[in-house]
């Protein structure tokens, strides 16, 4: 690997699944991540989403991915590349 190969932000692509629990009788639920998977394509990411979204366990999916940057070890804001089911709103990831 050469000095330069270092330096070239790394894109990654992530499957990620919620879970719905309760707080208690009454109370109204709230979602939590439940699994994460990352892949080395936008398609694998989203076809693992789309799966893991119709299983029993799992109210919903993401697939996004985010750029990280090497030397600072800076992450980017994700860029959603598909969402199913019931998911968090963009501005509470």
């Amino acid at each position: 690997m050469t000095d330069t190969d270092e330096n070239v932000p790394k894109i990654h692509y992530i499957c990620q699944t919620y879970i719905e629990k309760r707080a208690g009788a009454g109370k109204q639920a709230s979602l939590h991540i439940g699994k994460q998977f990352q892949y080395t394509n936008a398609s694998q990411a989203e076809e693992r989403a789309e799966r893991e979204s119709r299983s029993e366990d799992c109210v919903g999916a993401d697939a996004y991915m985010v750029t990280e940057d090497p030397s600072s070890g800076e992450v980017s804001v994700p860029t959603f590349l598909a969402r199913f089911g019931t998911v968090p709103e963009n501005d509470e990831f």
